[in-house]
């Protein structure tokens, strides 16, 4: 399903509110067809957001009705996301755990590629560096044949957590350098997060500051709100303090949002103002759901009230 696809490209991209779009449009698809299609660009989104509450639901519930219908694809990426959740929230015996469930012996390889930089990154924070060592030479072996930079990127990071001194610094720089030039917003900013731990536990706390910041402030920027606390938290550490993000400061309406109220507010139903901009009702619904949030009301009937002036 392309929007499945699409959903999942939005999300590796950072652009978050686009995959919301997507997985809304999804979730449409599988209501009007019965169908029973993964919720692939669903599961990409929420590990990458880290909302642990939510997220861990919603994998929770893949896990166990994808198992009963024999999706493995679909636990192979639940078991992934929950891998980058914990990771983001620090809990790396737990993304140890996740990442091993989702690179041994599941379908599709290129998620196992994805789960085996997780695998690297919870290993080498858990002490367990044949583990890690392990995963590094196999996803060598699995990128050794292609130049796209966010592959060698990728690989850069994860032999930076194995290495040392000048070599390890070498490869986080080659990382940055390499995700830079790609769309992978999510994977730049875990690379300069890494960079800016690994600097501060060398003692180069102004070196560190550079990173860590870039890092916080390009989370934050995307919506990856468990990594950017756990940057928050490490620039804490270098004595660069750092308040915690409001709970939302992404609350004005956009654009989009302001056009579906003012014509649910006008007394359009969700079917009319799918008709009007091109969406399918359940995409209409979401949107008003998030409008009602931003705006601290209940219903359709508090829309003018709301939206006056």
């Amino acid at each position: 399903m392309a929007d499945n696809v699409c959903g999942q490209a939005a999300a590796w991209g950072g652009e978050f509110e686009l995959a919301d779009l997507m997985v809304a449009e999804v979730e449409a698809v599988k209501e009007a067809t019965g169908s029973r299609i993964g919720p692939y660009a669903a599961i990409s989104l929420v590990g990458l957001r880290g909302r642990e509450p939510e997220a861990s639901k919603l994998i929770e519930r893949v896990v166990q009705g994808a198992t009963a219908g024999g999706q493995g694809t679909a636990v192979q990426y639940a078991h992934w996301s929950n891998a980058v959740l914990m990771n983001g929230l620090g809990r790396y015996e737990e993304a140890l755990a996740a990442a091993e469930e989702a690179t041994g012996g599941t379908p599709e390889l290129f998620v196992a590629m994805w789960a085996l930089s997780e695998l690297i990154e919870a290993a080498t924070r858990c002490g367990e560096t044949e583990k890690a060592s392990s995963a590094l030479a196999r996803l060598r072996e699995q990128t050794g044949g292609t130049d796209a930079d966010w592959a060698l990127g990728v690989v850069a990071h994860s032999r930076a957590q194995l290495g040392e001194g000048a070599a390890a610094e070498q490869a986080y720089l080659e990382a940055v350098d390499r995700l830079g030039r790609t769309r992978l917003r999510p994977h730049l900013a875990r690379a300069q997060l890494l960079y800016g731990e690994w600097l501060r536990r060398e003692g180069r706390r102004a070196d560190a500051r550079t990173q860590l910041q870039a890092a916080h402030d390009l989370f934050a920027a995307i919506g990856m709100e468990a990594f950017a606390e756990r940057a928050r938290r490490e620039l804490n550490a270098t004595g660069q303090k750092v308040r915690r993000r409001a709970a939302e400061t992404r609350d004005d309406l956009t654009p989009q949002e302001r056009q579906i109220a003012w014509l649910a507010r006008d007394g359009l139903s969700n079917p009319e103002i799918g008709g009007q901009l091109f969406l399918s009702p359940r995409t209409v619904e979401w949107h008003l759901r998030k409008v009602f949030s931003k705006l601290g009301i209940q219903s359709r009937h508090e829309l003018s009230r709301a939206l006056a002036g």
